[in-house]
C-alpha cells in the first residue's frame, strides 16, 4: 500500500510538471522539477537527481511576473471579463515564513497534507476537505495564509475582486458570480474571499434588501458545488456578520489572533536571518515593547529599521535606529 502511495505522489508531481508547461508557468515549473529532484535524492538516485538539476540550471526562464506579482488570466471567450472577478498573484510566502500557534499550524498542515495525497484519499472513496474560514483582526495573516497554502501545493492564487462583481445593479451579482465559479471550476487552485463578510452577510438582517438575500444564497449554492481540487479560503474581521449557513460551508475554521510576545519574537528572529542585519537587542525584548502590535505592525516595524539602517551605511547605528523607530510606534499611537 505505502508503494501505491509514493505512485500516487509522483503522479499528482507529473500532473502538475505538465500543467506548468501548458500554462507557461515557469515558477511552477521550477517548483515540481525540484520536489521531483528532492525526492529521487532521498532515493540515493544521485546521478538522475544531479542530471535533471543540471537540466533545470540551463532552462531559460521566461518572465511571467508582472505588476508585483499579478498576472493576467488566460480566459475563454465565454470568460472575456474575468478579469474584472479575479486578481491572479504570484505566491511569494511559503508556510515556514508564517508565525503559527502550534495547533494552528498542526490544523494547517494537515489541510495542505489532505491535498498533496489526494489520490490516496480517493483510493478510499473519500475527498480532501476543500473549504477554510480565517477569523481574526487586520494583519494578523490572514491572506498570507491563503497565500502560503497556495504555494505549498504548487497552484495558482486568485483574489476575488468584490469591485467586478458588486454591480451598481444588484441583479447583475448572481451572474457575475456564476461566471466567477464557473471559470475557477476549470482549474486546480486557491480562491480567496477577503472581508467575506461583505458578501456572505446574515440574510436575516433586517437592514438588507431581497436582492442581497438572494446574491447570498447564490454564493452559497456555487460554494457547494465547487470541485475539492478548488480550495475555497475565507477571511473575515467579524464573524458576527456572517450568514449562519455560511459557516457550514466552510470544513475548517482558524482564529488568527494578534501575537503574543513569543509568537512576536519568533517573527523577529525570522525578519533577522532574512535581512541579514542584527538588530542588537533580545527579539524579546523588542517584542514585548510591540506588544499588542499586530504582525503587519510589526513587520513594518523591521521594515523601517532596515531602511534606515541601509540609508545611513556605513554607519548605521542599528540601536539608536531601534530607538527612533519605537518613538514612532508611539506617536503613532496617539
Amino acid at each position: 500500500m505505502q508503494g501505491r502511495e509514493k505512485n500516487m505522489a509522483k503522479a499528482d508531481l507529473l500532473i502538475k510538471l505538465v500543467s506548468s508547461i501548458n500554462r507557461g508557468d515557469d515558477n511552477l515549473y521550477k517548483k515540481v522539477v525540484e520536489s521531483i529532484i528532492a525526492d529521487e535524492r532521498r532515493k540515493n538516485h544521485h546521478i538522475l537527481a544531479d542530471q535533471l538539476q543540471n537540466r533545470l540550471n540551463q532552462y531559460v526562464h521566461k518572465p511571467v511576473q508582472k505588476n508585483g506579482g499579478q498576472f493576467p488570466i488566460h480566459q475563454s471567450n465565454s470568460n472575456s471579463n474575468i478579469e474584472n472577478f479575479l486578481l491572479h498573484i504570484q505566491p511569494t510566502k511559503r508556510l515556514n515564513d508564517l508565525v503559527l500557534d502550534p495547533s494552528t499550524l498542526k490544523i494547517v498542515q494537515e489541510f495542505i497534507q489532505e491535498h498533496h495525497r489526494r489520490d490516496v484519499l480517493k483510493s478510499y472513496n473519500l475527498e480532501p476537505r476543500h473549504s477554510l474560514l480565517a477569523i481574526g483582526a487586520p494583519g494578523n495573516g490572514k491572506t498570507t495564509l491563503a497565500e502560503a497554502i497556495a504555494a505549498e501545493l504548487m497552484i495558482p492564487f486568485y483574489i476575488v475582486r468584490y469591485d467586478g462583481i458588486i454591480g451598481s445593479y444588484l441583479g447583475e451579482t448572481a451572474s457575475r458570480l456564476k461566471t466567477l465559479f464557473e471559470f475557477i471550476k476549470s482549474q486546480e487552485c486557491v480562491i480567496f474571499f477577503d472581508e467575506f463578510d461583505s458578501i456572505g452577510k446574515e440574510r436575516g438582517d433586517k437592514h438588507e434588501t431581497g436582492e442581497i438575500k438572494r446574491v447570498v444564497s447564490s454564493l452559497l449554492f456555487q460554494i457547494d458545488n465547487l470541485p475539492s481540487y478548488v480550495i475555497t479560503i475565507g477571511a473575515t474581521n467579524h464573524p458576527e456578520l456572517l450568514d449562519r449557513a455560511v459557516w457550514r460551508r466552510f470544513q475548517v475554521r482558524i482564529q488568527l489572533n494578534v501575537p503574543d510576545i513569543a509568537m512576536a519574537s519568533t517573527y523577529i528572529d525570522k525578519f533577522q536571518q532574512r535581512s541579514n542585519i542584527d538588530f542588537e537587542y533580545t527579539s524579546k525584548t523588542i517584542a514585548t515593547k510591540l506588544k499588542g502590535l499586530s504582525f503587519a505592525e510589526i513587520e513594518e516595524f523591521c521594515l523601517d529599521i532596515q531602511r534606515k539602517y541601509v540609508l545611513r551605511l556605513p554607519d548605521s547605528n542599528v540601536k539608536r535606529i531601534i530607538q527612533e523607530c519605537y518613538d514612532e510606534v508611539e506617536l503613532r499611537k496617539i
